[in-house]
């Protein structure tokens, strides 16, 4: 009863009342532009819920959300704002993409061999951040930004060679061999959706290890002490150095993971970018959303995932599918400003003790 009713009481609720807002925000954006709020949200609701087929697809859009927001998540609990996950889902889904292409091997090895490229690309990546911002004190945020670029352009490069370039017309790469998709049996694709994959499993299954390691574990106990307080973790003898290299390194190869996941699960190929994905940012938001917290991040994720498919198909009946865009940025900012509306109480409360 007392777990129930800390939740409720919590950031659940804060959640909760944030989303509701945020739809009615979106209800009067679409009524100023003379649509209809009830039928353009009835479209929405059917569009997720409506067939099997659309459930199936929120949550392959929703899976790579949830590494990037596990991402994000462990990084914040452990003190480190973690704004590139976009560079790090990037710099992975290319190395899972190069080693899918080029290395011959059977399923039971390639899938594997994708997955821990994509891994130690990402992780890689957040090292290097973090290494400029223990040897010489650089701003991880501001580094993180370039970094994002960085890995664009990286990616549009290799994107480019011979080896890697598609074959045809299209600013592609070539397909990942068939041995290293992700995709579920053909009969449970026929029953769900052409691009269902493992994706979601080996969300579920991260999830559950990083709320393990923060929660359960010496090494998550001093990361959070770091993230509480640096100098007092210092103090009590943490190596805050080695715990900052240590979350940035989990993070980005979660990060990246997620990148491997949307490549081997959906798109098989990487296009030449004309611009940043999203998927980091968004993966910011489902942080937010989930109160950094492994648990709320995957319903986070899936629920981002949702709106983002359930929204795309907004435009069937003339509403600006951006709209999404605008609900779940108004999500993101109610829950962002709710510690505003703590502190009268908290200030109550010390003045009687």
């Amino acid at each position: 009863m007392q777990t129930v009713k800390k939740v409720l009481g919590g950031k659940f609720l804060v959640t909760v009342f944030s989303i509701l807002l945020s739809f009615v925000v979106g209800a009067v954006f679409l009524a100023a532009m003379g649509i209809s709020p009830t039928e353009a949200y009835a479209k929405l609701f059917s569009s997720i819920f409506g067939t099997t087929k659309n459930m199936a697809y929120c949550v392959v859009y929703g899976t790579p959300l949830i590494f990037t927001g596990l991402a994000v998540a462990f990084s914040f609990r452990t003190g480190v704002f973690n704004i590139g996950a976009e560079g790090q889902f990037v710099v992975g889904s290319m190395a899972a993409c190069v080693v899918g292409i080029l290395v011959p091997a059977p399923s039971v090895v390639l899938i594997p061999l994708c997955l821990l490229a994509a891994a130690a690309a990402g992780a890689v990546w957040g090292l290097i951040v973090a290494f400029l911002k223990v040897k010489w004190g650089i701003n991880e945020v501001l580094s993180m930004i370039m970094f994002n670029w960085i890995a664009y352009y990286l990616s549009n490069y290799i994107a480019g060679l011979e080896a890697i370039h598609n074959e045809g017309n299209a600013e592609a790469t070539k397909n990942v061999q068939d041995a290293a998709r992700i995709l579920l049996p053909q009969s449970m694709l026929d029953a769900l959706c052409p691009a269902a994959n493992w994706g979601i499993v080996l969300a579920l299954v991260a999830t559950v290890i990083i709320y393990i390691i923060i929660e359960k574990t010496t090494l998550g106990y001093e990361l959070k002490a770091v993230g509480f307080n640096r100098s007092a973790a210092e103090y009590g003898g943490i190596n805050v150095n080695r715990s900052i290299y240590t979350a940035m390194a989990i993070s980005g190869a979660l990060a990246g993971l997620g990148g491997a996941v949307q490549l081997l699960g959906m798109g098989a190929r990487i296009s030449i970018f004309t611009s940043q994905e999203g998927f980091g940012f968004q993966g910011i938001s489902a942080a937010l959303i989930g109160a950094s917290n492994p648990i709320g991040v995957f319903f986070a994720g899936i629920f981002y995932g949702a709106l983002k498919y359930g929204g795309s198909k907004l435009n069937l009946i003339g509403a600006p599918s951006e709209v999404i865009n605008i609900i779940m940025g108004t999500v993101v900012f109610f829950i962002a400003i709710s510690h505003v509306f703590k502190l009268p109480t908290k200030a109550k409360k010390g003045g009687k003790q």
